[in-house]
């Protein structure tokens, strides 16, 4: 995906997982409290560090790994 700005990617940082910013959030955290029901605004006074675009960037990223995963077929030889 290109033009992320705020999605981060370091080994050091949760094991390398995507991240917001460069903290120790990951987009699976985001999404996470979203599925379970937490809005933007709860997400936000939650963790005042994160802003708005932070979520909105999670989100596009998310959907575009849902997309983008390959799952072998099976082909009925193995």
């Amino acid at each position: 995906m290109e033009n992320l700005k705020r999605i981060t990617f370091d080994p050091e940082i949760m094991g390398g997982k995507a991240c917001i910013r460069g903290m120790r959030v990951t987009v699976g955290m985001i999404i996470g409290l979203m599925a379970s029901g937490h809005g933007k605004q709860d997400i936000l006074k939650m963790y005042p560090y994160l802003e708005n675009e932070d979520i909105d960037e999670a989100l596009r990223y998310a959907a575009w790994r849902v997309e983008e995963i390959e799952i072998p077929l099976w082909t009925g030889t193995e």
